[in-house]
C-alpha cells in the first residue's frame, strides 16, 4: 500500500476501517511534512517558542513514534522497546540533518503500514510495555488503540509544527497547502 502525500494522487488504501484510518493518519502526516517543506537544517533546530520542541524535534518524536510502536504491535511482549523513554528523540542533535530525519520518518511509515498490512484485524490486541507512569497492572491495547494513537501523536505534533513554522518565518501550513 503507497500511502506518500507526495503521491497523493496515486495513493491507495485497503478498503475498509483500515484504509479509512490510514488516509486520516496520511492526511495528518501531510500537514506535518507541510510545516517542514523549504526550511534549512539551522531552522529545523531552533526553538521559536517558549517550548523546547522544534520542527526537526517533531519529525524525529513522530518518526520515532512509528518504530516503536510498531515494535510494539509486532513483537506483542510486553517488552520496552528501545529509545521509548530516551528524551533525545524529541530535539535535533549535533550531526542529525532534517533530510535524515525525514528518512527515519518515511522508514517508520513503511514499517507501520507493512505490519499493519499483514494483520487480519484491527481488533487483536498486545501487552503495553512497563513505564514510569503505567499502572500496576498490565494493561492491553488493540491495533485499532495503537493506529489511534499515532493518529492522535501526529495531529497534536503537526498543530505544534505549524505554530513553531509560523513564529519561525511567518509560514502557514494552509497558505502552503
Amino acid at each position: 500500500m503507497t500511502t506518500s502525500p507526495e503521491a497523493e494522487g496515486s495513493v491507495s488504501f485497503p478498503p475498509g476501517e483500515l484504509g479509512e484510518l490510514l488516509r486520516a493518519l496520511a492526511e495528518q502526516r501531510e500537514l506535518l511534512l507541510i510545516t517542514v517543506r523549504g526550511i534549512t537544517d539551522v531552522q529545523a533546530a531552533q526553538r521559536t517558542t517558549v517550548s523546547d520542541l522544534t520542527l526537526g524535534g517533531i519529525v524525529k518524536h513522530i518518526a520515532r513514534g512509528h518504530h516503536v510502536w510498531t515494535q510494539i504491535l509486532v513483537k506483542g511482549d510486553g517488552e520496552l522497546p528501545d529509545g521509548m523513554l530516551d528524551m533525545e528523540q524529541y530535539r535535533m542533535v549535533d550531526g542529525e540533518t532534517l533530510g535524515g530525519l525525514l528518512e527515519q520518518y518515511a522508514s517508520g511509515v513503511r514499517m507501520t503500514e507493512e505490519a499493519l498490512g499483514g494483520l487480519p484485524d484491527l481488533d487483536r490486541t498486545v501487552p503495553l510495555p512497563r513505564t514510569p507512569w503505567s499502572p500496576p497492572e498490565t494493561v492491553y491495547w488493540s491495533v485499532r488503540r495503537i493506529l489511534l494513537h499515532l493518529l492522535r501523536e501526529t495531529a497534536q505534533h503537526a498543530g505544534h509544527a505549524d505554530i513553531i513554522r509560523e513564529a519561525l518565518d511567518g509560514a502557514s501550513t494552509t497558505a502552503q497547502r
